[in-house]
This record gives structure tokens, sequence and C-alpha cells, in this order.
């Protein structure tokens, strides 16, 4: 079956199997960004913002998100003109193998844009469904807080 999504600011038409996840559709649509992890749920790799909420893709049905708008990690910034989150995350060195990094920094999206000053507890619900293996989450935290400094200084 085919269906009509916004990824990343772009209408796009991806094809999928009737019982495929989000997760498998938008990676068969070629956004490899959003990373396969533990297909569960519980690691986060697969987290995007849908429709302004972060969800992990590997459970939601794509047939059920037709028409929906999609965010991954590929459309806030590029290697060029990174988001103040995925710069936030080099410069706190927060990123080792960079395989949850997608994920992080679409939780950390998702946390800043409905709360710009987060305590460290609210950090640490926010990113509670994301597993790192490499940082040990110390400058995963560093990130957060000082993107959320970067983006209140400069709106």
């Amino acid at each position: 079956m085919e269906g009509r999504f916004v990824i990343n600011g772009i209408e796009k038409v991806l094809s999928f199997e009737p019982d495929a996840t989000l997760l498998q559709a938008l990676r068969d649509g070629g956004f490899s960004e959003v990373k396969r992890g533990c297909d569960t749920g519980e690691c986060g790799a697969c987290a995007v913002v849908l429709n302004g909420d972060l969800v992990t893709s590997c459970k939601v049905y794509a047939a059920s998100v037709v028409g929906s708008e999609i965010l991954t990690a590929k459309g806030l910034g590029t290697v060029q003109n990174p988001h103040p989150i995925q710069q936030a995350f080099v410069d706190a060195g927060a990123i080792q193998c960079g395989f949850c990094t997608p994920g992080m920094v679409m939780a950390t999206y998702a946390l800043l844009s409905k709360n710009p000053d987060p305590t460290d507890e609210e950090i640490r619900r926010a990113l509670d469904g994301n597993k790192c293996r490499c940082t040990g989450y110390v400058k995963i935290f560093d990130a957060v807080r000082l993107a959320a400094e970067r983006m209140r200084d400069h709106g």
C-alpha cells in the first residue's frame, strides 16, 4: 500500500506492507537516520516526532498515521547548518558511536519544544525511553542543558 506523509516538511509518498511499522516505512523510504534498535519500543533509537509528539516509530503502524507530519533528526538541521540541539550534542561530546543520537536528539527536541527550561528531573524523564551504551548519559544531560541554554538565549 501507499501513504502520503509530510516528512521533514516535504510531502512524500511511501510504499509499505499493510502491517509495516512507521520505522520500516521510513527506513525503506530512505530515512536511514531513523535507527532500528530493539523493535520493542525500549531503546528509543527509532524516535521521531509525529504530529508534535515523540513516538518510537517501531511501535506505530504506518497505515495508522497516513497523512501525518513526521520530523526526523535529519529534518532539524544539516551538517553545514546543524540545529542548536545537534550542535550541543557535538560540543558536549555526547556522541560516541552515534547510533542512539538521532533518538536522543528527537527526545530533546520534543522536551525543549514544550519546556525550554527543564529541570534535571524533567530531562531524566524526557530521555527515559532512550538507551545509550557508550556515553553513560552524563554528556547527554550536559548536551540537553547546553541546547536549552542556547535555544533560550537565541530564541
